[in-house]
């Protein structure tokens, strides 16, 4: 039998990591891809000028709907979050490029969510048609002792059968998914303008949504990163209802 996992070996986390760690993106990539349909070879020497034309263009590019112009750019971002919220940010395919870490070749370590103070727990009404409103103290304390008793358990059953030489891969399948876990993801600012538009809710948006705060709060960090690299795309997606063209 393994030893017991030290209660100081246990992380619990309410928080998510999200870090731009290289990127090729700005304003710039959008203006000379939609200009080469009308300057050819020379769209490159049409970057340095007017840049109230070329705030002009990409407010017409994102208005009228003319998106490929938007996919000549990359992101590549370091993301830590709970495995739950990767498995919802895997549903966004076109244009993203994904690597996790690897629960078959890596001991995975004993890092788990439990939801903040500030969470809203409590769901009111029906799929379609419902919203989330605050908890009370003890709902906050039963999610809380709840989670980390299931943790605990889950991560001794774990570490018992890699003792007993189990493989990692079939000692994993006691994990939940409160685990955190890390990926690179790597997008286009079209792509990603998709996933803002899905995964956050704001008062400038055509269409509303209604994601899950965890995911919010990685997509949150990713705008405001991509914000600083793009600022005239930026301003122009949110002028246009936050719609990806």
């Amino acid at each position: 039998m393994a030893d017991a996992v030290r209660e100081s070996e246990v992380r619990f986390r309410s928080d998510v990591t999200v870090e731009l760690v290289k990127h090729s993106a700005g304003d710039q990539d959008v203006l000379w891809a939609a200009r080469v349909s009308t300057a050819g070879e020379k769209s490159l020497d049409e970057l340095g000028k007017d840049p109230e034309r070329s705030k002009g263009l990409i407010n017409y590019l994102m208005r009228d709907k003319h998106g490929s112009p938007f996919e000549h750019n990359s992101m590549t971002f370091f993301v830590s979050a709970p495995i739950f919220v990767f498995r919802e940010f895997h549903r966004h395919r076109v244009g993203w490029s994904y690597n996790e870490e690897s629960g078959r070749y890596r001991e995975l370590q004993p890092v788990f969510y439990v939801p903040a103070e500030e969470r809203r727990l409590v769901q009111r009404g029906k799929p379609g048609a419902y919203e989330f409103v605050p908890g009370t103290a003890e709902q906050h304390k039963v999610v809380g002792e709840a989670a980390r008793e299931a943790y605990g358990q889950a991560y001794r059953a774990y570490r018992e059968m890699l003792a007993e030489g189990v493989a990692r891969e079939v000692a994993r399948t006691v994990l939940p998914v409160g685990l955190y876990s890390s990926m690179y993801a790597t997008c286009n600012a079209r792509s990603l303008m998709h996933f803002l538009g899905l995964r956050t809710r704001h008062d400038d948006a055509a269409y509303p949504s209604f994601p899950q705060r965890e995911i919010e709060m990685v997509a949150e960090k990713m705008e405001a990163a991509w914000a600083e690299l793009m600022p005239l795309t930026y301003a122009a997606f949110n002028a246009n209802g936050r719609v990806a063209p």
